[in-house]
Order: C-alpha cells, then structure tokens, then sequence
C-alpha cells in the first residue's frame, strides 16, 4: 500500500500517518490497460474516419465525373436526335420532290399514247423529238407533219395547269456531219434556229382560226414559259461528237423540250432546310 505523510496530522498525533489511497497496483493496471485499448480505440476511430473522408470524397469525385459524362451523353443524345431530325426533314422534303417529279412524268405519259418519247435523263424530264420528223435536211422550216406532233405536245401541256405554269427550254441538236452551204452558216446556227422555230410555232396562237392548234397557228402557250437554246453536235446522245454511224447520226438530230426545275421551289426547300 502506498503511503502518504500528513504534516498536519503528524503534528497532532506526534508521529507519521500512512494513508491508502484505495486502488491496487492490479487495479491501476487494468486502467491503464482499459486507458490504452480506448486510446487504440480512438485511434482506430480517427484513421477509419479519415478512410470514410477518404472514400466520400472519391465518391463525390465519381459522382462528379458521372454527372459530367451524363451530361455529355445527353449534349451527344440532343445532337444526335437534331441530326437525326435534320436527316427526316430532307428525306421528306426529297420525297415531296420525287412526289412532284413522277406527278409531273405521269402528266407527260399523255405523250407516250401519241407516239411521243418523254424521258428522263440527267434528272430532268425531256419531250424528245426526232429531228427528221420535224425538219428536212439542212433547214430550218417545219415540216406539216412537225406542226402536227409539235401541236399535240400543246394541246397536252397549255390542258394541264401544272404543266403550262412551268418553264421549258427548246434544245437543238444536230449530227457530226459539217453544216452548208446554207444560211446558217455552221451547226451552230441551224441547231438554234430549229429551236427557235419550235419555240414559235408553240408560242403562236392561230390568228385564222382563233384558237391555237389550228391549221394555221400554233400551240398557244404562253411565251414567258419558253426559251430557245441550240446544242450543235457537242451533246450526243449515242456516239462520239467526232464519230457517229448512220443510225447514230440520225438519233442525235433531234429536238428536245426540257422541263425546267421550279427555282421558287427549290429555294423553299433550302429555306426549310436552313431552319
């Protein structure tokens, strides 16, 4: 027992006084013992703890980088459903004009029951017509059984609203062969004077019998509609612009009515594809 001197009492009782404190060395021990294990205890706490500061702080880091890529899944999802709507709009626009093109062919098929050749090349729609039928050798001057089909082709377009409100150009061709002597002074000349005079002969109404296809007038269509253009030999259709067989030359003179695309049309559409 350990033993504690009080000066006080050793002065009353005129000798030294041994006091215990209560507590064995055994118990004292197992305190500190107890003291230590909640010290390890402590430890262990405080380390766990900055372990879970630890861990938190790489799951918000996670969570962060989760978020981030969510957002540029959905910035790439958005931008991927714009294309994609993009994408429909100009498939429904081109089927709006593929819708206008074979409405249009169809109108044209009229022509087919009349032995006329409608086709489509380049993607325009062309009313062909032979040059031989239309013209004799090296002139320019329509043949009677030329203003006859030339009039069939009017009466079908100036009777079809679409049609009529649409413009055409008159495209003159001729073969290799060289050109003269003659007015037109080379290929050149007569490939455009055969498309002006069909040109006219479409655009003329009949002064003598007032109304157009008849015998002594034209088609009757409207003039602000047509133009005249002339080819020469450079645009055969079979062959080369130096070597033509017989057959080949004879399928190249020819004079072609080409439908024109609808410019007003075509700005709309790129208008509707810029929006």
């Amino acid at each position: 027992m350990r033993l504690f001197y009080l000066p006080l009492l050793a002065g009353l009782l005129g000798a030294p006084v041994l006091i215990g404190c209560g507590h064995s060395d055994e118990e004292m021990g197992a305190k500190q013992r107890e003291i230590d294990a909640r010290s390890a205890e402590l430890k262990a706490a405080k380390l766990a703890h900055e372990k879970a500061k630890d861990d938190l702080k790489k799951a918000q880091d996670e969570i962060e980088k989760l978020r981030q890529d969510l957002g540029l899944q959905q910035s790439q999802n958005a931008e991927e459903a714009a294309r994609r709507t993009a994408m429909e709009r100009k498939l429904a626009l081109l089927e709006e004009a593929k819708a206008r093109f074979r409405a249009l062919k169809e109108k044209l098929q009229q022509l087919k029951a009349k032995g006329i050749d409608v086709i489509v090349r380049d993607g325009r729609m062309i009313i062909s017509l032979p040059g031989d039928v239309l013209f004799d050798s090296g002139v320019e001057v329509l043949k009677p059984e030329g203003k006859r089909i030339l009039g069939q082709v009017a009466d079908v377009i100036r009777n079809d609203q679409g049609l009529a409100s649409r413009n055409f150009q008159v495209a003159g061709h001729t073969d290799n062969q060289e050109y003269g002597p003659g007015p037109w002074r080379d290929n050149w000349g007569l490939s455009v004077a055969r498309a002006r005079t069909v040109v006219v002969y479409l655009t003329t109404a009949d002064r003598r019998a007032g109304q157009p296809g008849g015998p002594g007038g034209g088609g009757g269509l409207n003039p602000h509609r047509w133009s005249a253009a002339g080819y020469s030999k450079y645009a055969p259709l079979v062959g080369t612009d130096e070597k033509q067989s017989a057959d080949e030359m004879r399928k190249n003179r020819r004079v072609e009515l080409v439908l024109q695309p609808n410019v007003e049309e075509l700005l709309n559409s790129l208008e509707k594809l810029g929006e």
